[in-house]
């Protein structure tokens, strides 16, 4: 009973004279007990087993006599059967992705049908006269071949008033052809010339295209909806101020110099998206409209209406980022004001300390976003005004302080303050519902905090504020935030005193969206798999953190591995991607998400060039490649808009919906995960590489969310003279922000340093003297760089080199695993790895002098440092653990710090190298457990970098190992990752096995703290035990399913 109306049994059976599957409908008996054959109404017959000839006889009249809708959508028919014409009452029929190449004629005969679908099939020619006798009311032509228009006669067609042409290649369309059309879409097309029926029209799409004319006759008096953004239109028509019902109209990304006169005083008009154009002003006369939602951004505006405040009475939202205002409209003529104002983005403007006072009449603003302007002070008196704020943005200007009016803001979430001048740290702790401080890139020198944190903070960056000194009991009580970055200390580099060359510097950051939920991770290795490589990543997820997080631990082991395997950057590089979609295991068949990845790499054996960069991307994050002030796409967008991935998705059966995605899951046909889409969808990537030059100045790596906002030519020029990398890439993620980004963001910004003689200098010092390498081309050489990170932006390149010079084994394990240096601290988000560059190799003479800040060499100077506890980068994320077992009751392990959301290695092991023999201390011990475990007994200094990543985390991870002896790694969790297991894994192991797991772990951690039992290094079969004691177990080890 609960299956009524079910009326038909629809099996499978293989055909007695061919192999092709046939589709055979039996239908049951009128009388059956629970089933009515004269109660059907709606029935979807949905064919999937590939039909490759035509339907015959499988349609009984007594079954399906009353059918209504009748899918056939994601098959191979190219012709219809006579008999589908008695279906007499059918209204929907969908032909999809099939392979028609012309309307069927048999479709005359179904004098019911309003509804059909034919998109992705294979019309190159609209022929109008064929549907003169169907009486459809919504037809749907897109994705298909479509470049001209047979026309009809209007009269013959009025009864079309739905008509979808999205994704062809028509150059003109002449809609006025169907006098009563109420909706068109015509996306995606080149169209030039666009002609309309105004007379019954209610929504118009028509984005993307090439429009320079619209000729829309007579005044769509019903019109509700316009959409022609993305196009050619320098003016915009008249009519568009006499349309009594438009609600919506967006024209942004035009080459509009001006708007109507009379638009700002449209009694329907509600939104108004006039962005990425070339207005100078807004229309003066502004007469008390319906509008709420104004975004004029992008734009060459110096002023707004003076009237805008006074007279628009219901304005929510006003974003006006990256104009030239200098001033602002008043909100009032008096004390009393009744403006409703609520967001207001004013970021990358000209605006000064003037403008703060006009503010204060906008008594219910939530979201103030001024960053990149010219303020100097935000007096108190007018912030205490703003009651109602919950997010306040005022990076990039040259604020001293933040006026402890703020507190008066009861309800405010969020401050981002970088990149000014702030030398006190504001009193926002004080706030309650204080969720994001960010105060990195200033001049901070102490912070003053309460008994009590925030109960909601999340997020405190406090990273580039060379200045700032936090005792123990502050690094405590901060230590309990959940995400908390802080630059280390500053140390004396080995690469600086061997005046080795630097020739990139690197800074990150990650932002949340509006959800607090971070579905983005970066990955920053400046030393990998040797001195002369770094690798940088950007991951996201498709709204979730489990991918991207798995990446971030992953990738790096597996290029390693890789490169190991074969030189060929095009089959590395896809091997790493196709290996990592093996290792997402599970989490990978559900969920899925975008990567891009870069590798640099040192090649004094190629010809013509020393330094190679290869980039690699799937989904939607890219990288784009500064050279010579000038963007360069090293990535590229695999969606169903380019030709050859539509054409690869086709032949795996895939369908593309409405909203352009591939089954209606993602929007891109190349990503990692999402195993349950495949073949369609597919993790190979594409793979480019460039040769390094001296007119290569930096490369940007950006999510999603960046690059929608941010265009590369904008991002190159809005970092190219920004000095440091982590500053630069903050930038970029205020301005996405600033421009109504509202997803999670996240930038890496790389500056390159390759200068004239980087051949000789790198080739010197990385072969030996004995057979003398071939000389390198004049051309390229390079010099020591810049030491601050810096940044910017840009794209793509030429091949490089194939092979390169045998170089000792190295670590690749990035800074999420750990981040222990000598006489450095750091505490980093656990979403972000990253790594410096560490010093060239030197001889075991000069690595026995004490250098380190906290074991000073006999008879030198010692450091005034006084922390003694390392604080491990690696931070993790409390949501991904909550299957119970980050149990309470657990005994903790010693020297492991844990508040539940980040685990804290207390280790000391400055120094270890002098006490290792050579052997030992340049990787050649003869016995290892990992090819790459004794490269990195190297030196642990490293250059600090402004963006707060310290020396090689992955050397002083090896070197943790090494002094623990700790055992061989294995697998963790459900994926097989080369790197340490991981403490997240545990978020996936199936709910029937956690008491069993928790026993196991138990267990584990009573055999690593027997009573009297030191943590001490064993001795190794070679070599001396060293010389200090060292705490391992960043994370314990999960059993193997």
């Amino acid at each position: 009973a609960a299956l009524e109306p079910l009326l038909c049994i629809i099996t499978n059976e293989m055909s007695e004279t061919s192999q092709t599957p046939c589709l055979k409908i039996k239908a049951l008996e009128p009388g059956s007990p629970c089933l009515k054959i004269t109660a059907l109404q709606h029935v979807l017959y949905t064919f999937t087993n590939h039909m490759s000839a035509p339907v015959s006889r499988a349609f009984p009249p007594a079954a399906v006599s009353s059918l209504q809708t009748f899918l056939l959508d994601g098959n191979c028919l190219s012709a219809l059967p006579e008999e589908l014409g008695s279906l007499l009452k059918l209204s929907y029929l969908g032909l999809s992705f099939n392979r028609f190449s012309h309307v069927p004629q048999v479709l005359e005969r179904l004098a019911s049908m309003e509804r059909l679908c034919m998109a992705g099939n294979s019309l190159d020619t609209l022929v109008l006269q064929n549907f003169r006798l169907l009486r459809v009311k919504h037809l749907d032509l897109r994705l298909n071949q479509i470049s001209s228009v047979v026309p009809d006669e209007p009269d013959l067609l009025r009864h079309i008033t739905q008509l979808d042409v999205r994704d062809n290649g028509l150059t003109e369309l002449d809609a006025s052809l169907f006098p009563r059309l109420e909706v068109l879409h015509c996306e995606r097309n080149r169209l030039a010339r666009l002609r309309v029926k105004g007379a019954l029209l209610k929504a118009l799409y028509a984005s993307s295209n090439e429009l320079q004319q619209l000729d829309i006759t007579p005044v769509p008096s019903n019109l509700t909806f316009m959409d022609i953004s993305r196009n050619r239109l320098e003016v915009l028509p008249d009519w568009l101020c006499e349309s009594k019902k438009l609600e919506v109209l967006d024209v942004s990304h035009n080459l509009i110099t001006e708007l109507p006169a009379r638009l700002l005083c449209s009694s329907s008009l509600r939104k108004l998206s006039a962005g990425h154009n070339r207005l100078h002003k807004l229309p003066d006369r502004v007469e008390r409209p319906l509008l709420e939602i104004l975004d004029v951004q992008h734009n060459q505006l110096v002023e707004l209406p003076s009237h805008l405040f006074l007279k628009s009475d219901s304005l929510r939202c006003l974003n006006a980022s990256a104009n030239k205002l200098e001033l602002l409209p008043p909100s009032s003529l008096s004390e009393e004001s009744n403006s409703v104002l609520q967001e207001l983005y004013l970021t990358n403007n000209r605006l000064t300390d003037k403008c703060v006072p006009l503010l204060t009449g906008h008594t219910h603003l939530r979201v103030l976003h001024m960053a990149y302007n010219h303020l100097q002070t935000f007096p108190a008196s007018k912030m205490a005004r703003l009651e109602e704020l919950e997010e306040l943005e005022l990076s990039g200007n040259m604020l001293k302080t933040v006026p402890t009016t703020i507190l008066s803001c009861k309800r405010m979430h969020t401050l981002i303050a970088h990149s000014n001048s702030l030398e006190v740290f504001p009193e926002v702790m004080q706030l309650l519902d204080m969720k994001c401080v960010d105060l990195s890139c200033n001049e901070l020198s102490d912070i003053a905090l309460p008994e009590n944190l925030p109960p909601k903070l999340q997020e405190l960056d406090l990273t580039g504020n060379p200045r700032l000194n936090l005792d123990h009991r502050t690094l405590e009580q901060l230590n309990n935030i959940r995400c908390f970055r802080i630059d280390p200390p500053p140390t004396f580099s080995a690469n600086e005193a061997s005046a080795g060359p630097v020739v990139w510097s690197h800074g990150y950051t990650e932002a949340s969206g509006v959800k607090n939920k971070l579905c983005v991770a970066a990955l920053s290795v400046s030393s990998f798999c040797g001195s002369r490589e770094a690798l940088y990543g950007v991951f996201e997820g498709d709204r979730n953190v489990e991918v991207p997080y798995l990446l971030q631990c992953t990738m790096n082991d597996v290029l390693a591995e890789e490169l190991q395997r074969t030189k060929s950057e095009e089959d590395y590089m896809t091997n790493t991607f196709l290996v990592m979609q093996r290792k997402l295991g599970t989490a990978g068949q559900k969920l899925g998400g975008s990567a891009a990845l870069c590798h640099i790499r040192h090649d004094p054996t190629e010809p013509g060039g020393c330094f190679t960069l290869t980039a690699a991307n799937v989904g939607k994050c890219r990288a784009v490649l500064c050279r010579d002030g000038a963007p360069m796409a090293l990535s590229v967008l695999h969606n169903v808009g380019l030709e050859k991935e539509y054409l690869r998705i086709r032949q795996h059966n895939a369908i593309v919906t409405e909203d352009n995605k591939v089954n209606g899951v993602t929007d891109s046909t190349r990503v990692m995960g999402y195993s349950f889409l495949y073949p369609a969808v597919i993790p190979r990537p594409h793979v480019q590489t460039a040769t390094l030059t001296p007119q290569d100045e930096f490369f940007i790596l950006g999510s999603r969310g960046l690059w929608d906002a941010v265009s590369p030519e904008e991002a190159v020029e809005a970092v190219r003279n920004v000095p440091d990398g982590l500053a630069a890439a903050k930038k970029l993620c205020t301005l996405a922000q600033g421009y109504g980004c509202t997803d999670s963001l996240s930038a890496v910004v790389v500056q390159l340093s390759v200068s004239e003689d980087c051949c000789s200098c790198c080739c010197s010092s990385t072969t030996s003297s004995d057979p003398p390498p071939p000389l390198p081309h004049p051309h390229y050489h390079y010099h020591p760089g810049t030491p601050a990170s810096s940044g910017a932006a840009a794209g793509g390149g030429a091949a490089a080199g194939k092979e390169r010079l045998p170089q000792p084994p190295a670590s690749s394990c990035s800074e999420l695993s750990s981040e222990v240096s000598a006489s450095e601290m750091s505490s980093e988000v656990g979403s972000t790895a990253s790594s410096d560059e560490p010093p060239p190799h030197h001889p075991p003479a000069s690595s026995a002098r004490g250098c380190c800040a906290l074991h000073p060499a006999e008879g030198g100077s010692a450091s005034s440092s006084s922390f003694q506890r390392q604080l491990s980068s690696a931070t993790f994320s409390s949501a991904l653990s909550d299957n119970g077992l980050d149990s309470e009751d657990e005994e903790p392990i010693a020297g492991v710090f844990s508040n539940g959301s980040r685990v804290e290695v207390e280790a000391d092991i400055h120094c270890l190298k002098a006490g290792l023999p050579a052997g030992e201390a340049d990787g050649g011990g003869a016995e290892r457990d990992e090819p790459w475990a004794g490269a990195a007994a190297a030196a642990v200094g490293g250059q600090r970098r402004g963006n707060g990543s310290v020396a090689p985390q992955e050397k002083s991870h090896n070197l943790i190992e090494v002094a623990a002896d700790a055992p061989c790694r294995k697998p963790g969790g459900y994926f097989t990752a080369p790197a340490q297991p991981d403490p997240d894994d545990q978020f996936i192991i199936p709910p029937e096995l956690e008491e069993e797991v928790k026993e196991i772990m138990k267990e584990h951690q009573q055999k690593q703290q027997k009573p009297h039992r030191p943590l001490t290094p064993k001795p190794r079969p070679t070599s001396p035990p060293p010389p200090v004691v060292a705490v391992t177990a960043c994370s314990l080890p999960l059993c193997h399913f």
